[in-house]
């Protein structure tokens, strides 16, 4: 008996070595894990790809309106994992307003391992996680190594690296409530080439996990809001919009495409993104913060909590924190010219 804890507890062990901490170099996949640290409530969950965790900014809607909110995104996050995250929220809160980004409806198929990963692997267990795993698994991919990721990851016990054991036990705290950020800027210049589409129509697997989606959020008595991101790449196509925006009348939900408001929020793709207009830096994502929540406010009856004392305490720290990281970038900028660590 004993020796057989003994062997549990190093096997359990080295596949927590092995696993990528995504602390240096790419940090997309420490996003999801980062939401069960949380301590509070939230009003507001945002859930999507890059689209918002790159574009908008909780402490920003905590400053300007009390708003609470946590983004629960990831890279390449497909509309059927957006699904089953919330699912996998509805364990530990049940907010008032989900936020979801329309770009992954462009998806109706599992696309790529890598980023399966970096959405998955980060959910603690559960009947939402292995429910999402089925449906996002390549025909590549074994659901085995998901459950036992050393399988997967057994060829980096060669490739430790100093971070490996840095964060072994404690990760690195890369997001502001799910937010990514960056100060830094690279202006728009030309788009990126991409190949228009043959069939502009969603699948029917996207938009059926849209519906569930909807329907959750109904059952639950929460109110879905869809919003398309200001991207400039991948282009977002009319034809795209017009199903959203009749998908939204159908189903009385509010939708906001923000590359119709571009000007409106004096969004500049000179000074806002940092990397060609794909995504906003954190003065795009503040305009963006601030015009959403006003909407939030206006339109969901969100209320002002910056005088409930047990919020004000736990968003006085992460405000700490995003001030620091706003510091710590901007000198890096001065001294490397470049973010390094972040």
């Amino acid at each position: 008996m004993v020796s057989a804890i003994v062997l549990f507890t190093a096997f359990a062990g080295l596949q927590r070595l092995v696993m990528p901490k995504y602390a240096d170099g790419i940090l997309e996949g420490a996003f999801i894990r980062e939401y069960y640290d949380e301590t509070t409530p939230h009003d507001v969950i945002m859930v999507g790809d890059c689209e918002v965790y790159e574009n908008f900014s909780p402490v920003a809607l905590w400053r300007d309106y009390g708003i609470t909110c946590y983004i629960r995104g990831s890279a390449q996050q497909l509309v059927w994992q957006s699904y089953y995250l919330l699912e996998d929220t509805l364990r530990y809160e049940k907010p008032k307003v989900v936020v979801y980004n329309v770009q992954s409806l462009v998806h109706n198929e599992p696309q790529r391992e890598e980023y399966n990963r970096m959405t998955l692997d980060g959910m603690h267990w559960s009947g939402s996680k292995i429910k999402s795993i089925l449906a996002s698994m390549t025909e590549e991919e074994q659901f085995l190594d998901y459950v036992f990721p050393v399988l997967r990851y057994h060829e980096r016990i060669t490739e430790l690296e100093k971070s490996d054991f840095i964060y072994y036990f404690q990760p690195r705290k890369i997001t502001h409530s799910g937010y990514y950020m960056r100060v830094d800027q690279y202006p728009f210049e030309e788009p990126l080439a991409e190949e228009e589409p043959e069939d502009y129509s969603f699948g029917d697997n996207a938009m059926g996990y849209l519906e569930r989606m909807t329907e959750l959020c109904r059952e639950n008595d929460i109110q879905l809001v869809l919003i398309k991101a200001p991207s400039l790449s991948p282009v977002w196509y009319e034809e795209y919009d017009q199903q959203v925006r009749e998908y939204a009348k159908d189903h009385d939900l509010l939708y906001i495409n923000y590359l119709d408001l571009t000007d409106e929020l004096g969004i500049d793709y000179e000074t806002d993104t940092y990397d060609g207009g794909l995504h906003m830096n954190l003065y795009g994502a503040e305009k963006l913060s601030a015009h959403l929540g006003n909407v939030l406010r206006e339109n969901c009856g969100l209320e002002d909590h910056r005088n409930d004392a047990k919020l004000a305490d736990a968003w006085v720290k992460k405000e700490q924190f995003y001030d620091q990281m706003i510091a710590d970038q901007k000198q890096e900028l001065e001294q490397f010219g470049e973010i390094v660590n972040y």
